[in-house]
């Protein structure tokens, strides 16, 4: 220690004291930027991202509405809707005539099966035959040849809320939906309405019963089979459409198929037109069966996604043995039995 400066630091040494005790404070080092022994430096990898920055490549495309735009759009579709149905209607009039003799025919058909001379149509009101040729027969007609126009306005109206993946399922949802209603009308014409018509209208042969129906009556059975039937065979695409929006899984329904047949056991009960358990079982089976293909397309779905492949060739390999085998039975009663084949319900008769 220098005594001539009083036990005083030097003068370098007390300036270096004064500065340090006004120093800034340290630098806080953020993890940019990191120092390693060498003098280099690193950048730390990035956290990973959430998951909702994963789906927002999923929900690019997405259409954001508001409630009253929804609505709006509800209005637009509907308004839509409607303008097809009506030309559709317009040009269903002009053919009112060909049309009711297509309606007809089941019920003629009916008539003669059951071998009752005089059976057939009257009209007991004069407003009948106007309302039921000209009016609602052009609604029912213009109802299956617009269906495909009416559900491309409802998939319109749906598809803003899908991702943009899943909208290039427009077309095969409006081509599946009207194929599968105007294919319900079919089974429902040529199958299940003529051959239930037939069993009420023999069922008084043996007490001399003679078979009379006015146009109205036939008319709402006829309708009430063939919507009934149309809006059944949509039960795939229901089934396809709730897995489409993840509200069931094929796993699910599965799982509860054994309430699903109930169901549609029921549902053919109330649909069909005769008590008998024949009838009840051509409209149940078929349901049935398109019940489990709605299975088979969610389960085609669920693959897609999770971006695996269907095994096609063991599968067409099974189906196609599996129709080898019915043809083949065919073959035998027709050879050895002396079957004849039709093109009415069940194909085969003696």
């Amino acid at each position: 220690m220098n005594e001539g400066n009083g036990g005083e630091l030097p003068p370098d040494q007390n300036d270096s004291f004064r500065d340090d005790t006004h120093a800034a404070p340290p630098e806080i080092i953020t993890p940019t930027a990191v120092t390693v022994g060498g003098g280099g430096s690193r950048t730390p990898p990035p956290p990973p991202p959430d998951d909702d920055e994963e789906d927002d490549g999923e929900e690019h495309g997405m259409l954001r509405m508001s409630f009253l735009e929804h609505l709006e759009e509800l209005r637009t579709r509907i308004i839509r809707a409607l303008y097809g149905f009506g030309a559709v209607f317009l040009l269903c009039v002009v053919f009112s005539n060909q049309l009711f003799a297509i309606i007809m025919a089941p019920g003629w058909a009916a008539m003669k099966a059951t071998g009752i001379a005089g059976a057939g149509f009257i009209s007991i009101d004069p407003m009948e035959n106007f309302q039921i040729i000209w009016v609602w027969t052009p609604v029912v007609a213009a109802l299956f040849l617009g269906s495909p126009w009416i559900l491309w306005q409802v998939w319109a109206f749906i598809s803003p809320g899908l991702y943009k993946k899943e909208k290039k399922w427009a077309v095969p949802f409006v081509l599946g939906t009207a194929g599968l209603f105007i294919l319900g009308g079919c089974f429902g014409y040529f199958i299940a309405f003529r051959y239930g018509m037939a069993f009420l209208f023999g069922l008084g042969k043996d007490v001399n019963i003679l078979p009379l129906i006015t146009i109205e009556n036939y008319f709402d059975k006829f309708v009430d089979v063939m919507l009934g039937i149309g809006l059944v065979f949509e039960l795939p695409i229901l089934l396809f459409m709730l897995t489409l929006l993840r509200v069931v899984s094929p796993s699910f329904l599965l799982n509860h198929s054994r309430y699903a047949i109930l169901g549609i056991v029921i549902v053919a009960a109330i649909v069909t037109p005769t008590p008998d358990v024949f009838n009840l079982m051509l409209f149940a089976v078929p349901m049935c069966m398109l019940f489990f293909l709605g299975i088979f397309l969610s389960y085609l779905l669920v693959l897609k996604r999770e971006k695996q492949r269907f095994p096609w060739k063991p599968f067409l390999l099974w189906l196609g043995i599996a129709l080898g085998i019915i043809a083949s039975i065919v073959l035998v009663m027709v050879v050895g039995y002396h079957f004849h084949l039709t093109w009415r319900w069940p194909f085969v008769v003696r």
